[in-house]
């Protein structure tokens, strides 16, 4: 099977093409690097050419709001295109557990504007929305301010190591399209200003963490279940305990 991985080069997007052709699968590394360019449309025809699969994991490389819906809108038109005319049978889109109830936020109405296109494409589709991942976590608490106390929302979160992502991924990726959508998650939930707690304290960040219900997430409000799944979510397995054994920040932590 031929699958174009949009994002190929990233986070997630390397470990799914490592886990594809690990099954024998064609894979197309989608990224400005490898001549693909989802905004200007350059090599998209071509790489589309026989797929059957296309799985998107792009992400804009700015938060500001207007920049971050164009991406979306503009990728994601591009892309669906170049889809249509190859007749590609099946388009994976990642996006986010809660994106539907985060409008005050540029990021995800962004997010809300990629989802629509899919589903009003035509095209055969399965939108995975994950929880947050684990690696997430220095730019959740970099977001929340960059000096003095760090406010977060208790709201409940249920974060997932990208290892766990990449399989979920790579399985869907390989099954029918579910013209719907489905939700991964981690094993366990806890408030989000308490596991920006603990992650600080391995880090040794000393600031404050101040558990904050007005406290905007990428500028929305939370409420207590805005970030967990709503129905049946498949869970990894990877908790943050065993997800920090075998991360960077363990590494790297004072004292090692």
């Amino acid at each position: 099977m031929k699958v174009v991985v949009i994002g190929g080069t990233g986070l997630i997007g390397s470990k799914v093409v490592s886990r594809l052709r690990d099954r024998g699968h064609e894979v197309v590394v989608a990224a400005p690097s490898t001549g693909i360019d989802i905004l200007s449309g350059e090599g998209l025809d071509a790489a589309m050419s026989g797929t059957q699969v296309v799985v998107d994991l792009a992400n804009s490389p700015s938060f500001e709001d207007a920049a971050v819906l164009d991406f979306f809108r503009t990728a994601g038109r591009n892309v669906l295109d170049a889809e249509a005319k190859a007749g590609v049978g099946h388009h994976v889109a990642l996006s986010v557990v809660g994106t539907d109830l985060l409008t005050d936020s540029g990021y995800f109405r962004g997010k809300i504007a990629q989802e629509d296109l899919i589903r009003a494409s035509g095209a055969a589709y399965t939108i995975i929305h994950s929880t947050q991942f684990f690696e997430f976590l220095p730019g959740i608490i970099k977001s929340a301010g960059s000096d003095g106390p760090v406010r977060l929302s208790p709201a409940l979160v249920q974060p997932i190591a990208s290892e766990d992502v990449a399989d979920a991924v790579t399985r869907i990726a390989l099954q029918a399209p579910v013209n719907g959508t489905v939700e991964i998650s981690g094993p366990e939930r806890e408030p989000l200003s308490d596991l920006a707690r603990r992650f600080m304290s391995v880090i040794q960040d000393p600031r404050e963490v101040v558990s904050d219900v007005h406290a905007r997430y990428f500028g929305a409000e939370l409420k207590t279940d805005t970030l967990i799944p709503k129905g049946d979510a498949w869970q990894g397995t990877m908790n943050f305990e065993r997800w920090l054994e075998q991360s960077e920040f363990a590494r790297n932590a004072p004292g090692k």
